[in-house]
């Protein structure tokens, strides 16, 4: 896949929509940007990856008669999905040009499902060729050899280096509640750092136990390099072997731990 095939068909598609998001790189580096149609687009490119759900987000709720569009990649799809569920986006005014990941970037990723997850979606098509999955983050298979009491130790090891920027929270596109528990001093101690263990960390994991989409925006952030991904794909993994739900992966699959009483999963 080429650059020029993904301007060129955002350059068909322009007229249709109030602007497409996309990624834009001038002189001063790369932002998001709203393209409109007219536009130069000598500047869309697909790196560096940023979360551009968000900013899709922000535009439908600060222009509710908006119809926009946006390149996006897998991992942007399925945390629009996500967030198409909490009313973060309108799927009825949002077209996707979904971009297909080259293999090197899903091995640099391990990431499991490359291609972008558009089925469900009203208003969508896919752009460039389909490649293979990425392998296993190679963490998984150390951490499932350990035995409990050093499964806590490295987690506490790592979560010392913490030093509760909330770069995690801010980049992450699932993280979008008006209050955060992380600043609640009921849950979190201000002014100590690290964070106490393993309260901080742990609060945020179970948030995203049915959110987290594997986009490593929170590792790739992280200025400690905490594992952050590894965490949140173990949480991944329970939840799909638990009750059968991988977020970002159905429009329509309603998210289990969001249910009512009465439309939850029995567990056994």
């Amino acid at each position: 896949m080429t650059m020029e095939k993904v301007r060129a068909r955002v350059a068909e598609k322009l007229p249709e929509f109030d602007g497409i998001v996309g990624l834009r790189r001038t002189a001063e580096g790369v932002a998001p940007y709203l393209f409109h149609a007219g536009d130069d687009l000598s500047g869309l490119v697909l790196s560096p990856r940023y979360p551009l759900s968000t900013v899709v987000s922000l535009l439908h709720k600060r222009y509710p008669e908006s119809r926009i569009g946006v390149v996006a990649r897998a991992c942007d799809i399925r945390a629009m999905v996500e967030m198409a569920k909490r009313n973060q986006v309108d799927p009825e005014r949002l077209y996707i040009l979904g971009v297909n990941c080259s293999v090197e970037e899903a091995a640099e990723c391990n990431c499991a499902a490359p291609q972008p997850p558009l089925e469900k979606w009203p208003q969508a098509e896919e752009i460039g060729e389909r490649s293979a999955p990425g392998p296993e983050n190679p963490l998984f298979a150390q951490y499932d050899a350990m035995p409990l009491e050093e499964r806590r130790a490295f987690w506490q090891q790592q979560f010392l280096k913490c030093v509760k920027c909330f770069g995690c929270r801010n980049i992450c596109p699932e993280c979008f509640c008006e209050a955060c528990a992380l600043e609640d001093p009921l849950w979190v101690e201000r002014g100590v750092l690290a964070p106490p263990f393993p309260s901080y960390h742990l609060i945020r994991a179970m948030h995203m136990a049915s959110r987290c989409i594997s986009c490593r925006q929170c590792e790739l952030t992280c200025p400690a390099d905490i594992p952050l991904t590894t965490l949140y794909e173990l949480l991944r993994r329970d939840v799909f072997a638990l009750l059968g739900y991988l977020p970002g992966a159905d429009l329509d699959a309603k998210q289990p731990l969001s249910l009512s009483l009465a439309d939850a999963p029995i567990l056994q």
